[in-house]
């Protein structure tokens, strides 16, 4: 599979600034790591720095509340206003731990991803909510349960970033313990996820990326006061190549569910369009009934995709601390891998 030249065809590819990373069994097949985690000390990204994922956090989430699920501590179609010691305000009391993992709960949303001009939302938002006070699950409650919900529970997909943070609160409810000690504990420990987690914007570890992006006047900036000050269920973790390819490939081999389980977070639960689909906090691709399986997320300094291929055993990621759009890149690797199966 020609990876170099979808890369090299990449139009962005000069100005990128992060890992990309094609991986197999083996190890790297192909590699690029490119700009600086650090560019006021020239400190270069490597295959090991950790970026933040953004929305990519919605997987972990997912992984999260089917451990729940295998466990038989919670079931999918519990209705969140009998798991949560909360009031709900305007949410409807219809909504099911299923319709916010699939993005079918129609709750409000605090960052409309839907509306035009999301990024004006969050920074009007964290004039009224400072980024340095984003430090638990609760902290967003008002912002999400005074909203008019969009649609029907069920009714149809809609992108949710508050539906993730409802059920980051639903894990600590039925765990007793913080969503980020959560995933810790069940997901990063277990898989050894050694450069995963939810970092502190003002306590970052060694080689973690710093975010960039350009403000209005065009200076470039980091992102330290346009993000919650740690992440949570909707987004925030950090991560790196490696570690992802860990995942998938953890994921894959029963390590995190029971096969059942697995087979329910894959499947197709709702349809978005064409041939990609939602299962309960990843999306699903198919060609010629071969599937592929991704996450992506976007935000202030941050670009970021993985993908897995069962067929082919092969991770697909690129992670940047930069607001380049690596979807062309994702979609060009995703054809070249179809293309060499296609020719077998």
């Amino acid at each position: 599979m020609d990876f170099e030249s979808v890369w090299n065809n990449w139009h962005d590819a000069g100005e990128y600034s992060g890992v990309f990373s094609i991986r197999d069994e083996n190890g790297a097949v192909f590699e690029k790591c490119c700009g600086y985690r650090n560019r006021g000390e020239s400190l270069p990204n490597n295959s090991d720095t950790a970026f933040g994922i953004a929305s990519g956090t919605k997987l972990f989430t997912g992984l999260s509340v089917c451990t729940m699920l295998d466990g038989e501590k919670l079931l999918l179609h519990d209705r969140l206003c009998d798991v949560l010691p909360y009031k709900l305000g305007r949410i409807s009391r219809k909504v099911t731990i299923h319709q916010l993992l699939t993005h079918t709960s129609g709750v409000g949303d605090y960052i409309d991803e839907e509306a035009e001009g999301s990024y004006e939302q969050m920074e009007d938002l964290y004039c009224n909510y400072p980024v340095y006070l984003w430090e638990d699950l609760e902290y967003y409650l008002p912002m999400i349960t005074k909203l008019k919900p969009k649609f029907k529970p069920g009714e149809r997909y809609g992108y949710s970033n508050a539906g993730y943070v409802l059920l980051g609160l639903v894990v600590e409810a039925v765990s007793g313990i913080a969503f980020q000690d959560y995933v810790r504990e069940r997901i990063i420990e277990p898989c050894k996820l050694l450069h995963t987690g939810f970092y502190r914007m003002d306590s970052l570890p060694a080689n973690t990326a710093l975010g960039y992006f350009d403000d209005e006047d065009g200076e470039c900036r980091t992102n330290v006061f346009h993000l919650p000050i740690i992440g949570g269920s909707d987004g925030g973790l950090y991560s790196c190549a490696g570690d992802l390819d860990t995942l998938w490939r953890s994921l894959f081999s029963g390590r995190l569910l029971s096969d059942g389980m697995l087979e329910e977070f894959l499947k197709p639960q709702v349809m978005i369009a064409g041939a990609e689909s939602y299962g309960l906090g990843l999306y699903r691709n198919e060609n010629a009934g071969k599937p592929v399986y991704y996450a992506v997320g976007g935000d202030f300094g941050v670009d970021f995709f993985t993908a897995y291929s069962p067929e082919h055993r092969i991770t697909l990621s690129a992670l940047a601390n930069t607001e380049t759009n690596t979807f062309p890149l994702f979609e060009a690797a995703l054809e070249a891998m179809i293309a060499q199966s296609g020719s077998c």
